[in-house]
């Protein structure tokens, strides 16, 4: 029998991709859930068109938080997809992720994009790496990539998510400390808005970068535990 996967989309002010998005997703999960993170343009109606189920917050609650109480009201899925909304048909290859799970070949699975033209200086994503690393000992090579599948009993290890930016960060340092296999796969083609090098993008990476401390701040504690002398 064939598991059931949901892919997971938090969109805020998408309109203009999220249709894309939701239709490549639909080529290969059973349902697409857009979760409308206090959108103010049509969002919310264009993922509705695509076929989307409509998850919408009144206020902006941030990434990792719109997420987990949008998981409170969803029934239970097999495996579960997280990808960012702005991917566009490209999502269609976040299938590999979905199928690395069904077939037991990781609890998590982790996109990595190919090299992207436009981003910043990449100093958040190598502090990211860094904080991973000292915090459960895995060495990522996209420590930000929002495109995961999960099995469910992975994605129940991981909660409560991380709230805002730092969702990803923490998944994986929690998936990592609960001894779940987490993978990466590389994905050819796949593409996203890149934020840019202006002030919105700076504004973004510092929110980012605030968020992912927090998440590890709160995971704080020595890894592996050290063991007392008896």
């Amino acid at each position: 029998m064939d598991l059931r996967a949901v892919a997971l989309v938090a969109a805020h002010d998408e309109s203009a991709r999220i249709a894309d998005t939701v239709a490549a997703l639909h080529a290969f999960v059973d349902e697409v859930v857009v979760v409308d993170d206090g959108s103010s343009d049509g969002t919310s109606s264009a993922a509705l068109v695509a076929g989307a189920t409509v998850l919408r917050a009144s206020r902006r609650r941030g990434k990792g938080r719109a997420i987990e109480e949008s998981l409170e009201r969803l029934p239970p899925a097999d495996v579960w997809l997280l990808a960012d909304a702005d991917l566009g048909p490209t999502a269609f290859g976040l299938r590999l992720l979905v199928d690395a799970v069904r077939e037991g070949n990781a609890d998590i699975a982790i996109a990595a994009f190919p090299k992207l033209g436009g981003g910043g200086f990449g100093m958040v994503k190598r502090t990211a790496a860094r904080l991973i690393r000292a915090a459960c000992g895995f060495d990522p090579r996209e420590p930000l990539s929002g495109q995961r599948a999960l099995s469910a009993a992975a994605l129940a290890a991981v909660r409560p998510l991380a709230p805002g930016f730092g969702i990803e960060v923490g998944m994986t340092i929690d998936a990592v400390r609960a001894g779940l296999r987490v993978i990466e796969i590389p994905i050819e083609g796949l593409s996203h808005r890149p934020t840019g090098r202006g002030a919105r993008g700076f504004a973004h990476r510092a929110r980012q970068g605030a968020d992912i401390l927090a998440a590890v701040a709160a995971r704080a504690v020595r890894w592996p535990p050290t063991r007392r002398p008896r």
